[in-house]
């Protein structure tokens, strides 16, 4: 029995050691292009619409062009290596080099550098114009603004009644290009969605702009590119690309007003937000509260997040931020509110109501 029990350990950790190796051999293949993809909603190797598709095509052809200049290197210096050992043992001496080989074999290796730079000037020329011409139809008009640490996000339909203002989260329709106008209100934030488009700086008394569309639906993460202040990491945008009648219905709730509390607790809810410091830094539409010092409330509870992509938004989590957003992103304009815990509760029905 002993004998066997042993055996059977001896199998056992014998087999568990299989699986170990068999784990390390292919995990640093998966861990390699994991890393290098990164999550789909937030990757340059991901190409949602024809910006991304063209920048991610001239990553690509570096990326191959790189790996064959580093390939023959490598191939000359070992054929080097092995052809001096070779005149060693041969007993020549060192100095009897092939000076016209020599040179031909520099000037192939400058014509080569030569060409490949101009290939290279030439495709990203090329890709920069592609990338930056307006588009020249139909397109949808985006105004963003960068605050530390959250975007304001403006549509600016022509029409006064077609004007309407959000945050932290920018739906747009699929196959539609779209052109965002930039700006900032403090310091220089740079606005990238890296599957939809490259980088453009946000600076302050400076309007950018840029255009991109997405062809296929989904949600995009973006992020500030450029280090803006402490909470700069927690500056996060949400692009939400979707059908064009799924946009249209989105886009005709955004506009309106948010409608009148009915259920009782949520009446309280909106006179504790009046009341309070809430309404002196945020807008809801419909409302006397109308700053714009802090994001617009109007379809709050519409949103994915809270806090510029910081926090899920739950009840949880809003009810944490509103208490004590220095715990949650230090520095953030915003100052901790002490209400009791029933004011706390309606005022999360209330904001909870605003969709």
């Amino acid at each position: 029995m002993s004998g066997t029990s042993q055996g059977r350990r001896a199998g056992a950790h014998e087999e568990r050691r299989g699986s170990a190796r068999a784990l390390l051999r292919s995990c640093p293949p998966a861990l390699l292009l994991g890393a290098c993809r990164g999550a789909t909603y937030q990757s340059v190797l991901e190409p949602k619409g024809p910006q991304s598709a063209r920048v991610h095509d001239l990553w690509r052809f570096a990326l191959i062009v790189a790996t064959v200049v580093f390939v023959l290197t490598v191939l000359a210096t070992l054929w080097a290596a092995w052809a001096g050992a070779r005149r060693r043992r041969a007993g020549l001496p060192p100095d009897l080099v092939d000076e016209r080989g020599m040179t031909r074999g520099v000037t192939i290796a400058t014509v080569a550098t030569v060409a490949i730079l101009m290939t290279f000037l030439v495709y990203d020329l090329s890709v920069g114009r592609t990338t930056t011409r307006a588009p020249s139809r139909n397109a949808l008009t985006i105004e963003v603004t960068g605050h530390q640490w959250w975007w304001e996000v403006t549509y600016a339909d022509p029409s006064p009644r077609g004007r309407f203002t959000t945050a932290n989260e920018i739906h747009i329709p699929v196959g539609r290009p779209v052109v965002f106008v930039l700006n900032a209100s403090d310091v220089i934030h740079s606005f990238w969605v890296p599957n939809l488009s490259g980088k453009r700086d946000l600076i302050p008394g400076r309007t950018t702009s840029l255009w991109f569309q997405a062809d296929t639906p989904g949600v995009y993460r973006g992020q500030c590119a450029e280090f803006c202040g402490y909470q700069h990491a927690k500056m996060a945008l949400f692009v939400v690309a979707e059908p064009p009648a799924q946009y249209a219905a989105w886009a005709q709730a955004a506009m309106s007003q948010a409608p009148p509390p009915s259920d009782p607790a949520a009446v309280r809810g909106q006179q504790v937000f009046m009341k309070s410091s809430c309404a002196l830094c945020h807008n809801i539409e419909g409302t006397p509260a109308g700053s714009h010092a802090g994001p617009d409330l109007t379809h709050l509870a519409s949103r994915r997040t809270i806090a510029a992509g910081t926090l899920r938004n739950t009840r949880g989590n809003l009810a944490g931020w509103i208490v004590d957003p220095q715990r949650i992103k230090p520095g953030a304009n915003m100052p901790p509110n002490q209400l009791s815990p029933s004011d706390l509760e309606a005022l999360l029905t209330y904001l909870q109501s605003l969709r």
